[in-house]
């Protein structure tokens, strides 16, 4: 089978190759799955740049924590009426060193879940990290029913299906942050009641003109070390700020205006999600999914032979929406 490794950190050009290598084996309580698209999040490729750590986890590492394709074996404990079925993976490649850029990965069975009939695999290569984190952002620390809810990156890979998940569970009011024209039109078609764009406006004070003064309950936030001044002016007293990204790895937080409006801050990465926070999510998103509720913005699809251009698409932010690689193209 084709299988894309790398053995050291660089750029992506540099050390990704397309092999072959034997068709793995599912073991005991896991399942094989026949990949048909691989997706590419920022986390890949920073793994891959070697941007946290130089040093590999495992002598040879398969990128790609998301995916999705069909299951076509399974291993001791594993019902065989799970072959045959169109799944979604997360986390193929979170502690591991075989992910999804190759034509068949085998992985824990609950890591493979079933994808609604009707919905393209494509769409469910962006499941794992965007759509995960999205659903956790919105659905989890008490949820956004009946709130006012800011989306940073509202056109983004997670903002993007946040702005939807936020009008689906209930938001009373859902602005979104972006950076141009052609983002803000993404994201008002997501559902965003409004956009605000904070390279040609005031953020803060559009934000809070939008809210009547009173600012946001929620705000989901792909980078606190840019934003974390303006989140707590933004935020309404006793509101949250969910964080899934920073762009630096430390963020001053403003201490006055957090203790003196009651601000909560909230962390997490969807790699570590709690078991019962995934379910919870997978649950969500199989429902939404399944009643056709939520949109994919698929910016590019490159062949698995064009990794290296999907990974450098990813790095350089020239595409709003998410990158999948077609490795079996099946539909």
């Amino acid at each position: 089978m084709r299988k894309v490794v790398y053995t050291r950190t660089g750029p992506a050009g540099d050390v990704l190759t397309l092999t072959e290598a034997p068709v793995p084996v599912a073991g005991p309580g896991e399942v094989r799955v026949r990949v048909a698209w691989s997706g590419v999040n920022p986390s890949d490729t920073k793994s891959r740049a070697g941007t946290r750590s130089s040093a590999l986890p495992f002598p040879q590492v398969s990128p790609h924590s998301d995916g999705a394709g069909v299951v076509d074996a399974v291993g001791e404990g594993v019902s065989a009426e799970r072959i045959g079925q169109r799944v979604w993976l997360w986390n193929a490649a979170w502690g591991r060193p075989d992910g999804t850029a190759a034509d068949y990965v085998v992985l824990p069975s609950a890591q493979a879940v079933r994808l609604p009939d009707g919905v393209p695999l494509e769409a469910g290569a962006c499941l794992g990290i965007p759509a995960l984190t999205a659903c956790h952002a919105v659905t989890g620390y008490g949820g956004v029913a009946g709130q006012r809810v800011l989306v940073a990156g509202g056109a983004g890979a997670v903002g993007h299906y946040a702005v939807q998940m936020a009008r689906l569970a209930g938001a009373s009011q859902v602005i979104a942050s972006v950076s141009s024209p052609e983002k803000a039109a993404l994201a008002l078609a997501a559902g965003a009641h409004a956009v605000v764009d904070y390279r040609r406006e005031d953020l803060v004070a559009r934000v809070l003109a939008l809210t009547g003064g009173e600012g946001v309950q929620r705000i989901i936030e792909v980078d606190l070390a840019a934003n974390a001044t303006h989140d707590f002016a933004m935020l309404a007293t006793g509101g949250i700020a969910v964080v899934y990204g920073s762009g630096q790895p430390e963020a001053r937080v403003p201490f006055v205006p957090g203790i003196l409006k009651n601000l909560q801050l909230a962390f997490f990465i969807v790699y570590h999600l709690a078991p019962d926070d995934r379910q919870r999510c997978e649950r969500q998103l199989s429902q939404w999914l399944g009643a056709g509720a939520l949109s994919h913005n698929i910016a590019l699809r490159l062949p698995l032979e064009r990794i290296a251009d999907a990974h450098a698409a990813v790095e350089t932010g020239q595409v709003a929406g998410n990158v999948v690689l077609s490795v079996s193209g099946e539909a």
